[in-house]
């Protein structure tokens, strides 16, 4: 079993924390988004941005930033493999208050799926694998440039390039999947990203300044387009499909996709036992 140590303690309850505030931010931001084009009479599913003029959305807005910020923290601390699955409490905290607060109603089938994604969540937890030390950015950006890797990025990047451009207009409106493909696909760079930008901060507070490299302003930079990216289409998906819908797709899709870049780019699974390999590689994407 994979050792629970404090700095996975730490990461484990701040991503507790921000799944809480980004369920809540869904259903917040849906509402905005309901009411923009009650006002405008133009969705932002087919092309609107009349919701950066609504109030609603952006305080569902800043509550989705405090829960990314509470993340990216999480990732500072734990690895991704344990970080990442911990967001099913956004989903059950959106599909509850969805139900309650957006009359979309949550049939037995959506209560068996928050139930195998929190028995999920809770295997990896169980089985979470212990991260070596990294002591400076450019260790993370060997990782971050091991051909491997690069494969997974080049092939993240051609995919959403024909999802954006091919796909998102032909049938975008129509299947849940693409809009929340892009998202997906991005948030798994997003996080390798984040990841690294977080591990240089939190060696610069520890008085190793990581400022001074040019990675740690690549990650940024490469954080910024990812995040606005999955913004822009997570707003579409949300405006044209059932959040309880669109929130466990999200979920899965962003979660598989996350744990695969991590153990390609981190090679967290090298070191852990055959009990843990198999509840993090096996057990969990079952019940997911």
């Amino acid at each position: 079993m994979g050792g629970f140590s404090t700095n996975n303690f730490k990461g484990f309850v701040l991503a507790l924390l921000s799944s809480g505030f980004i369920g809540a931010s869904f259903i917040i931001k849906k509402k905005g988004l309901r009411r923009a084009a009650a006002v405008s009479g133009v969705r932002a599913g087919v092309g609107g941005y009349a919701y950066l003029l609504e109030p609603l959305w952006w305080l569902g807005m800043i509550t989705m930033i405090v829960g990314e910020v509470a993340n990216f923290v999480a990732y500072a601390f734990a690895p991704a493999v344990l970080v990442t699955p911990l967001g099913a409490l956004s989903i059950i905290v959106s599909a509850v208050l969805a139900q309650f607060i957006l009359k979309e109603r949550l049939h037995k089938l959506g209560i068996l799926g928050c139930v195998m994604c929190i028995s999920g969540s809770v295997i990896i937890v169980i089985h979470a694998p212990q991260e070596r030390a990294i002591s400076s950015v450019q260790e993370i950006w060997n990782m971050a440039t091991q051909t491997a890797f690069l494969l997974y990025v080049g092939s993240v990047v051609v995919v959403v390039f024909i999802l954006i451009f091919h796909f998102a207009p032909q049938c975008g409106s129509t299947n849940v999947l693409v809009f929340t493909g892009i998202c997906s696909l991005m948030g798994s760079l997003s996080v390798m990203s984040v990841k690294a930008l977080g591990t240089s901060l939190k060696l610069t507070f520890e008085g190793k300044n990581q400022l001074i490299f040019p990675e740690t302003w690549f990650f940024m930079v490469v954080v910024a387009i990812c995040v606005i990216t999955q913004m822009n289409y997570l707003n579409k998906a949300l405006d044209t499909f059932n959040t309880a819908v669109v929130s466990p797709i999200y979920y899965v899709m962003f979660t598989s996709l996350t744990i695969l870049a991590s153990v390609i780019m981190f090679k967290v699974l090298s070191s852990l036992s055959v009990a843990s390999y198999a509840g993090c590689c096996f057990l969990q994407p079952i019940i997911f």
